[in-house]
């Protein structure tokens, strides 16, 4: 798994506008999915909407049969592939930055309904008004992808948020997270709770599982089967989101959300950044810059 293609999404570009979106929205095609053939990871949100024709979703261990009526929402790191293409198929491809998603709507008062939330919308089949009303919208964030303007680009955002709100209500309305309580799950969303809480202060995976009485590697295990990630790589995204809306939405030196975060100096966020991302948060910061506010 280690050398499994990841896919980003600034290398995708199509037209020159794209170096300075944070979203791109194509027709569903045999071409266009021809990269997606092969097990790959994202580092950004791909939503596959299908009109017609079927075709087979392959996320983690589990296979999602796509036909007309259905969504999926793919989500950054998942592993996943496609096949079984019928000729007819015909859709749109929706892909976003991470940013764009976690920033707003999947805040802690959304906590009860993301515990499962990226398995759930991993396949979702909306109501024939609804999905209609869907491709609508979906037909309007195309245009202005085709054609966008700084005002233009803020309204498909929010029509992408809208459209995700509207998948994540008809999903809790088919499988209401209190239902089928599996044993682990409430020390799941205890986690999310304390390492929203606490992750300025506390980043190591020791701390967590002692607030909550239980070994590290069972915290791993709980974690890995409700988000798919170790505990510590569920830790350092906490943090890594925090770095990127800082730098996008704050007037605070890089020292000030070194201290902020909890980082001894200036230095240490910018070796943990570099790390992570490969690019120092100067870097990191011109590069959101550039996608959010061209």
């Amino acid at each position: 798994m280690g050398n499994l293609k990841k896919l980003e999404i600034k290398k995708n570009i199509q037209k020159n506008e794209d170096k300075n979106l944070s979203f791109r929205v194509f027709d569903l095609s045999e071409e266009y999915l021809k990269e997606y053939r092969n097990p790959h990871k994202k580092d950004h949100f791909l939503i596959i909407v299908i009109e017609s024709g079927t075709l087979n979703l392959h996320i983690e261990s589990k296979v999602h049969p796509l036909k007309s009526g259905k969504i999926s929402v793919i989500f950054p790191e998942q592993v996943h592939f496609i096949s079984d293409l019928s000729h007819n198929v015909k859709g749109k491809l929706i892909l976003f930055e991470e940013i764009l998603f976690c920033s707003d709507i999947l805040k802690n008062e959304l906590s009860t309904y993301n515990v499962h939330l990226s398995t759930q919308l991993n396949c979702t089949i909306l109501s024939p008004d609804d999905f209609k009303q869907s491709l609508h919208l979906i037909q309007n964030i195309q245009e202005i992808y085709q054609k966008p303007s700084l005002i233009k680009k803020e309204q498909a955002r929010f029509q992408i948020k809208i459209f995700l709100l509207g998948l994540i209500e008809s999903v809790h309305g088919l499988h209401p997270i209190l239902h089928k309580e599996t044993a682990d799950k409430p020390l799941y969303v205890q986690f999310k709770k304390l390492l929203n809480e606490q992750y300025k202060q506390y980043r190591t995976v020791q701390y967590y599982a002692g607030k909550l009485a239980i070994t590290p590697k069972k915290l791993n295990t709980v974690t890995k089967k409700h988000c798919g990630e170790t505990a510590i790589q569920a830790i350092h995204n906490r943090i890594l989101m925090e770095i990127k809306r800082q730098l996008m939405f704050s007037d605070l030196s890089h020292k000030e959300i070194a201290f902020d975060l909890g980082f001894n100096s200036p230095s240490a966020l910018n070796k943990f950044v570099k790390a992570k991302l490969k690019e120092t948060p100067t870097e990191l910061q011109h590069e959101l810059a550039q996608m959010y506010n061209a």
